[in-house]
């Protein structure tokens, strides 16, 4: 039999199956009662296929059902991969059926007689948790689209980087070190990272704390990590709060944890495996639930090798660890981060120009090394953004050693087996210059990067005048 109630109010959508009928009818009318829009079965035939074409948030299911199994049923709707939580129903309340039961993926066991107050909690506590797990795999879904935004990159680096990344996120790890070059975006990731690992908590708003391990004395830092009770030491006045109780439930970033004194990273290693802190001078241990990312600059295997870092706390941040390469060693990021910081300082100081950049400029973009990686290249676009305004960035328009090291790459002079005449080639690059700078003194000698009365002696000196 299949009948429905009144659907004014819909809290969510149950599917009961149980061929006892006055269980049925005591139990329908009381969910209906709630809020709930109910469909009963009193048939195991075709059970399965009307739950996944109603798709249900809760099923309610007899153990006992004639023609079949209510654990057979269970296994094959959590076969098939319906999206629906389970509520067992019998009137053998013994353990081992308990344990089957919820071996098979049942989320809740009930015995009969049923307490209807009971099974309104249930329901509606599975209810609850499943808008909240739809809400988080949505948020999720919102952080993920954004972090595919933030990381700019198309070389396998970069793809490889977010997948590690999506899988470290969806484990919801604890702890996760960032390694690479001054300037790759280590903080830019690690933000990534919070922004993942607790895209459940936004509507809290997870806090994110950084923190410059080189900025401050290891006294001090100890204090600001820790904090403090009240006499701990002359100038604390009162008790505060440390970084870490700050952080909870959030995120901390420790940024260059290479510099950290071996002091203070006995304490820090303690931090990581109890996953409680104390402040200085306090007794007591207070647990935190941080995410505890920290980034460095530094080869950490060699620092250990020397001495300066402990090997045991390298191992424990090195268990989840994402690298991000120099720029030069993944050429194919470089335009696509050329065109977005483009896109984005011309937005910020509100100008139509420049729209993209000249063929020879891109050439030389991606000639250029880039030794100050990706803060390098933004640098160089917000300055060419404010000081220019043709529509296309041209090679002239670019800073001096990016635009002389692609020259000496792309013109390096083979010398012939019968030898050339320096003096010649020099007076052609000075004649080429003062042309290319319409006969600008002060530009050709900064086009040929030497001073401006090296470039007046050359020309006397080869009578160019």
């Amino acid at each position: 039999m299949c009948y429905k109630g009144n659907f004014m109010k819909k809290k969510g959508k149950l599917f009961l199956l149980d061929d006892e009928e006055l269980i049925v009818s005591m139990l329908s009318r009381a969910l209906r009662k709630e809020g709930y829009e109910v469909i009963v079965e009193g048939s195991a035939q075709d059970a399965v296929d009307k739950i996944s074409s109603w798709s249900p948030d809760v099923v309610l299911l007899d153990i006992n059902i004639p023609e079949k199994s209510g654990l057979d049923i269970l296994q094959e709707i959590k076969a098939q991969g319906i999206d629906t939580e389970v509520i067992m129903l019998t009137a053998d309340d013994t353990a081992e059926t308990a344990v089957k039961a919820m071996k098979f993926g049942a989320t809740d066991y009930l015995t009969k007689p049923l307490d209807i107050e009971k099974v309104k909690i249930v329901i509606n506590n599975l209810i609850e948790k499943g808008k909240l797990k739809h809400e988080v795999e949505y948020l999720r879904k919102v952080f993920a689209e954004t972090f595919n935004k933030d990381i700019i990159g198309e070389s396998k680096a970069i793809k490889e980087l977010k997948e590690k990344l999506d899988k470290m996120a969806k484990a919801g790890v604890s702890m996760v070190l960032i390694t690479g070059e001054s300037g790759t975006g280590k903080e830019l990731l690690a933000r990534c990272v919070h922004s993942l690992i607790h895209s459940d908590s936004t509507l809290r708003c997870a806090p994110f704390i950084p923190v410059n391990c080189t900025a401050l004395p290891e006294t001090l830092l100890e204090s600001e990590l820790f904090g403090y009770e009240k006499g701990a030491f002359t100038d604390a006045k009162s008790d505060k709060k440390g970084l870490f109780e700050l952080a909870d439930g959030g995120s901390i970033l420790l940024d260059e944890i290479g510099d950290m004194k071996t002091g203070l990273q006995s304490k820090f290693l303690r931090v990581l495996e109890e996953r409680t802190i104390r402040r200085i001078g306090g007794k007591n241990e207070l647990p935190i639930d941080v995410t505890v990312i920290v980034t460095t600059n530094k080869d950490l295997s060699l620092a250990v090798e020397k001495g300066e870092f402990r090997m045991d706390l390298f191992y424990r941040l090195n268990t989840f660890s994402l690298h991000i390469l120099p720029l030069r060693e993944r050429k194919e990021d470089i335009l696509p981060l050329a065109r977005h910081f483009l896109r984005y300082f011309t937005t910020e100081y509100k100008k139509s120009n420049p729209k993209g950049f000249s063929p020879e400029a891109e050439k030389i973009f991606l000639s250029y090394s880039w030794p100050g990686n990706v803060r390098e290249l933004k640098n160089v676009i917000e300055r060419i953004v404010v000081l220019e305004n043709t529509e296309l960035i041209m090679p002239e328009q670019l800073p001096l050693e990016a635009a002389r090291a692609s020259c000496l790459t792309k013109y390096r002079c083979i010398l012939p087996d019968d030898g050339i005449s320096l003096e010649e080639l020099e007076k052609d690059l000075i004649i080429q210059a003062l042309q290319k700078a319409e006969h600008n003194k002060t530009l050709a000698a900064k086009l040929l990067n030497i001073s401006y009365d090296s470039l007046r002696y050359q020309i006397k000196k080869f009578g160019l005048e």
